[in-house]
């Protein structure tokens, strides 16, 4: 068994500490920010004492059976809000009808899995109806940041010839722009209706929900001819769970609980190019 562990800014002391308590039989530095222990003997109480001195040490600790190379893949899907941006776009664009806190306790509550995910989008776009679209442009020039890690983690996959994919339950005025951004090959979110340069408080067509995202993530496989084991999977919250369930690497960006027990990779600290010392 393997343990990849990985930090931020000067953790080279704290990496040692923590590997020493593994009793490995080789460590390899994989940067100067990771480092993978090899052939550990994992038990069950090892792992939780590693779990709770890597999160009091502020490192991400990912287990594996052998090495994984970036070659096995050929695609990585990511999720939109939280994850590959900072924000969620529903919760900025009703700030701007002074609604931010209804609207982001309803997020939370699907983000969680407490509540559906397409009625819980339908309640929240209704709120936003009246608004000028003109607000979506605001939210995406003065709010959207793409996270930490996000441009290493893309130039480093596109550059190994996998293919990129959005697949969001936002909206496409975002995720449209970040493909051409980003150069990203796929997206597929939901459409805000507008009519007469204001929002009508609903979407066009279907919502982009679990399900969606899962048939999403397939039908792209299916059009690369690929399986979805090789597919690397990005999520945070309980509607990207399904998507992540039939990848070969699933990885819980910033997630929530319920996301990151299911998930084969979390990353609580470091950016999303934390997968890259996890693929040889």
């Amino acid at each position: 068994m393997n343990l990849v562990l990985q930090g931020l800014d000067d953790c080279k002391a704290r990496l040692e500490r923590i590997a020493a308590l593994t009793a490995p039989t080789n460590i390899t530095w994989l940067n100067e920010r990771a480092l993978r222990c090899e052939g550990i003997t994992f038990s069950p109480a090892l792992r939780q004492t590693i779990e709770v001195a890597a999160q009091a040490a502020q490192l991400d600790a990912t287990y594996s059976i052998g090495v994984h190379k970036m070659s096995e893949f050929k695609l990585v899907a990511m999720d939109m809000d939280s994850t590959l941006i900072t924000i969620e776009c529903i919760d900025e664009i009703a700030d701007m009808q002074g609604l931010k806190p209804q609207v982001s306790e309803i997020t939370e509550a699907a983000m969680r899995g407490e509540l559906d995910f397409s009625e819980s989008l339908k309640r929240r776009v209704a709120l936003l109806e009246g608004l000028e679209a003109s607000a979506l442009e605001r939210v995406y020039d003065e709010r959207l940041r793409l996270s930490l890690g996000a441009e290493a983690m893309l130039k480093a996959v596109q550059q190994a010839g996998l293919k990129t994919l959005l697949v969001s339950g936002g909206f496409t005025f975002f995720t449209s722009r970040l493909k051409e951004r980003l150069g990203l090959d796929y997206t597929h979110a939901n459409e805000l209706e507008i009519v007469d340069g204001r929002l009508t408080g609903r979407v066009v067509g279907g919502i982009v929900d679990a399900e969606e995202k899962k048939r999403t993530v397939e039908r792209v496989c299916a059009e690369l001819g690929i399986s979805p084991s090789q597919a690397i999977v990005m999520g945070d919250g309980a509607n990207d769970l399904k998507m992540m369930s039939i990848s070969g690497m699933s990885v819980a960006f910033r997630a929530k609980p319920v996301v990151r027990e299911q998930a084969n990779v979390a990353l609580n600290f470091v950016g999303l190019d934390g997968i890259l010392p996890l693929l040889t």
